[in-house]
């Protein structure tokens, strides 16, 4: 275990119930924000917007309201909010929603400063690679779900459709400066999400556990989200105004987006980037949840780091584990309590003849990720993952 580790992390995070009140107290980074939402109508029809917007005309903030951002951001959308700050004199940016805006805001926060195109300053894939010229805007993060962690973090991942690229984008410059989390607004997730994105948490902080930059910090926190989702998930995916199981889930998201400061995740990220970069209409924690099984499995039969699959066994309620097949074990227990077990790629339009393809993509766009893995994987072992997960 590595008792090294470097965590800066500037965000003033407000965490709990009822917390989104407090906005409208906090100092904030300018005088006019992009209000980012998502272009469904969730925030508006249960009130959150409204609610974001008196806290802000309290704190004595304008706002231009941007509600443009997809499942799976593409890049066309972060380029047209950018363009929106940039022709309203926004000066920072709120994201208020679940992970695809949370994840836009970063790269929103890059181009309203920035010359050219997002796909110019992109590390991996067809990205340029090029440095930020300019300071991105301030972000405030105001998080409606629980999954990605983006809310304290400095990385979002954007989709490229010319090219079926899918990659993390992030400087550490772009951290949010303010980060609220309130359970309180996602009570009204429908039970799916409530599951695709607690998986998404859950599979943040497994990663980081098998991880092989996994340290003495990384993995205390990544256990303690651990614990926490897979007792609360499943009463939350049963009934979403369960405050108690919104708030553990929440909890164990939001610690999700420190352990991958901390230590990064591995090729399991990478893989379903790679399954939705093809297959837009899939939902990202779906796809995790897809290949989860068999990702694991391979490394338990490489015996690459049994110890930490069984304390992971041990935080999701095996207490007498003692081998690594245990975590597969609650693993699969947690999927059927979710109701999420019987996924199927080929309900999303995979094929199976895609494996081989899928697993060059995964590598050529996040081959970092792969670094990470506590064994090596090669492109044919990584497609049989994919050919093994395939329903």
């Amino acid at each position: 275990m590595k008792m090294s580790f470097n965590f800066n992390n500037p965000t003033n995070l407000i965490f709990g119930t009822g917390k989104l009140n407090e906005l409208g107290n906090q100092k904030l980074p300018g005088k006019k924000a992009l209000l980012l939402i998502s272009s469904g109508k969730s925030v508006k029809i249960y009130g959150t917007l409204d609610r974001v917007k008196e806290q802000l005309e309290k704190a004595g903030a304008e706002f231009f309201v941007c509600d443009n951002i997809h499942e799976n951001p593409s890049k066309e959308v972060v380029m047209d909010a950018a363009a929106a700050a940039k022709e309203n004199g926004c000066d920072f940016i709120v994201a208020l929603g679940g992970g695809a805006v949370l994840d836009a805001a970063v790269a929103v926060s890059a181009m309203a400063t920035n010359p050219g195109d997002l796909w110019d300053y992109v590390n991996g894939g067809t990205g340029k690679g090029k440095a930020l010229v300019n300071p991105g805007l301030p972000v405030v993060t105001i998080a409606t779900s629980s999954g990605t962690g983006s809310e304290i973090n400095c990385w979002g991942v954007i989709s490229n459709h010319q090219t079926n690229e899918k990659i993390g984008f992030g400087y550490p410059q772009l951290v949010p400066v303010l980060a609220i989390v309130d359970p309180e607004l996602m009570k009204t997730v429908p039970p799916e999400y409530t599951a695709y994105q607690g998986f998404d948490a859950l599979f943040h902080n497994t990663e980081v556990m098998i991880s092989n930059g996994v340290n003495i910090l990384s993995e205390t926190i990544a256990l303690s989200a651990i614990e926490k989702i897979a007792k609360y998930l499943p009463k939350a995916v049963a009934d979403g105004k369960d405050l108690q199981a919104r708030e553990a889930v929440a909890y164990g998201s939001t610690i999700a987006g420190i352990t991958m400061q901390l230590t990064c995740t591995t090729a399991q990220h990478s893989m379903e980037h790679a399954m939705s970069a093809y297959h837009h209409n899939l939902p990202h924690g779906a796809g995790l949840i897809m290949i989860s099984r068999e990702f694991a499995q391979f490394f338990i039969d490489k015996h690459a780091c049994d110890e930490q699959f069984v304390k992971m066994a041990k935080a999701m309620g095996i207490k007498d584990a003692d081998k690594p097949q245990d975590f597969i074990d609650a693993l699969m227990d947690l999927q059927r309590a979710c109701g999420v077990a019987d996924l199927k790629m080929s309900d999303y339009g995979i094929e199976k003849s895609e494996c081989m393809q899928l697993a060059v993509n995964a590598r050529e766009t996040m081959g970092g990720l792969f670094l990470a893995n506590p064994c090596p994987m090669s492109d044919e072992e990584c497609t049989k993952i994919f050919e093994k997960s395939y329903r």
